[in-house]
């Protein structure tokens, strides 16, 4: 969960959007490092459904960096061996970035290195209800509705549940993040700004995850 972009940029004395733009450094060193650990699922929070909902300003600030990243950086993913993937809704976004959004999903599609969904116009809440929309649609009768069922309708039917959630910019919440998916997901939080996230931070915050015993609501049992 990239928080703290906006704040980053205002504590430099700049706009807000100037951190959004600055955030797209910690956004490769994040990749660079998850190839480079071999991590195969990658999933980056850039845009809520909740959003839309900012002054117009830094909306259309967000939309043209995501175009911007989309179109420089696409071909460097792709020869790096990484999959992109969208996940969320599209109506809203204009035909270009549409446009762009197709381009990278299609270029990328055949690499089996990395997967790396965008959450972008994303929302936990929305994905879930789009998933029973699509489930009714299709006329899945009652009894073969499972959790593997309805996984396979969410936007990351693709990817497996996330083992660990990192939220930066020190909120603690989750903010419509991959609801269904986390339920037994660990979490981190760090209040370093998104813009300020390095490398080596990355790996501390791994080797705390590595010391972590999940259970999924077991326990061990006594000596």
């Amino acid at each position: 969960i990239m928080d703290g972009n906006g704040r980053w940029g205002l504590k430099k004395k700049r706009s807000r959007n100037y951190g959004h733009l600055q955030g797209l450094k910690a956004v490769e060193i994040v990749i660079k490092s998850s190839i480079k650990k071999r991590i195969p699922f990658l999933t980056l929070y850039t845009f809520s459904t909740e959003n839309w909902n900012r002054p117009e300003e830094e909306v259309t600030g967000i939309l043209e960096i995501l175009q911007y990243a989309l179109r420089v950086q696409t071909e460097a993913l792709h020869e790096n061996n990484v999959r992109i993937v969208h996940i969320g809704k599209q109506d809203r976004l204009s035909t270009q970035l549409q446009e762009e959004v197709a381009h990278a999903e299609r270029l990328t599609q055949g690499n089996n290195g990395i997967t790396l969904n965008v959450a972008f116009d994303y929302g936990g809440r929305d994905e879930i209800l789009a998933a029973v929309r699509k489930i009714i649609r299709d006329g899945v009768p009652e009894e073969q509705v499972d959790e593997a069922l309805f996984r396979s309708y969410l936007f990351t039917g693709h990817s497996p549940d996330p083992d660990l959630i990192i939220r930066t910019g020190g909120e603690m919440r989750i903010s419509n993040f991959l609801l269904w998916q986390s339920a037994y997901s660990e979490y981190y939080h760090t209040t370093t700004l998104w813009p300020d996230l390095e490398s080596d931070e990355l790996e501390q915050v791994l080797k705390a995850y590595s010391t972590r015993q999940r259970r999924f609501g077991r326990v061990e049992p006594e000596d």
